[in-house]
């Protein structure tokens, strides 16, 4: 696979990991109202074009950021059908691909019908996208990296960043405020993706560890964009946990597969 693509499919993923942070801010300051309900124009000059104040440039900037995106996702995609990229890296950009204009449109609900039901689905599908650009990332780079050292990083990245997370989570220590929502999301996003990673590098045990661990923060990512009560807060703080062990035994068997290996090389060299 040549570097352009590779580079390509790695700035895919960080660029849609940015933009659905931004997506959250946006919604959680409750500028996606603003536009004056307008899309894809905004209430500032030349036309609207531009936004007249800064609660109009949040979710003017956040437009701008997604075209970027989009942009790139494009050209990674097809960057990696018209080289050597691998079939997973090409068919996974091209799912992201193939998706983006469905999320184009929700995004545009958002602003002109602003419901519960469309704002899930906008985010699902920018979930989704991010999904698919991480796999493609990861198998992007596979090839160039120590994938045991890095599989066991990403596990313990998780073990280390999910009590965080747990803090973190709404309203249960901290006032859920647009700053701490975002530092929720970008917790809760790193350590998704993270597993997501050992999950499509690992099997067996690793796999299903990491594999179920991501769909409990996928199903929390989702859940915290929505209001609930003490119970809700509860569950959040039970999946955080769930999670938290299951990722503690996903590194402790990443170390065990590791120095096995080890093992049985120096055993090897030795005879």
């Amino acid at each position: 696979m040549d570097q352009r693509t590779r580079r390509l499919a790695g700035a895919s993923a960080a660029l849609t990991f940015v933009l659905v942070l931004l997506g959250v801010y946006t919604a959680a300051a409750g500028a996606g109202l603003t536009c004056g309900q307008r899309w894809p124009l905004c209430d500032g000059a030349v036309f609207g074009l531009f936004p007249a104040n800064v609660p109009s440039f949040v979710e003017w900037f956040h437009r701008l950021w997604a075209m970027i995106t989009g942009f790139v996702v494009i050209g990674a995609t097809l960057s990696a059908w018209r080289g050597d990229a691998d079939r997973r890296v090409a068919g996974a950009l091209a799912g992201a691909t193939l998706i983006l204009p469905s999320q184009v449109i929700l995004g545009a609900l958002t602003v002109t019908r602003y419901e519960l039901l469309i704002l899930v689905a906008h985010f699902v599908t920018a979930f989704a996208i991010l999904t698919l650009l991480v796999a493609a990332a990861v198998w992007a780079y596979r090839d160039r990296v120590d994938l045991p050292a890095r599989r066991r990083q990403a596990a313990l990245l998780a073990v280390a960043l999910l009590p965080v997370y747990a803090v973190l989570s709404p309203r249960l220590l901290l006032v859920y405020s647009p700053g701490v929502q975002v530092a929720f999301y970008a917790v809760g996003m790193a350590v998704y993706s993270a597993l997501v990673a050992v999950a499509l590098t690992a099997d067996g045990t690793a796999r299903a560890l990491a594999a179920g661990s991501a769909a409990v923060l996928f199903v929390e990512l989702v859940a915290g964009r929505q209001s609930y009560g003490a119970t809700g807060e509860l569950l959040m703080l039970l999946g955080a946990l769930v999670a938290f062990a299951a990722s503690a035994v996903l590194a402790w068997r990443l170390r065990e597969t590791r120095d096995t290996k080890a093992s049985a090389g120096g055993a090897a060299s030795g005879d």
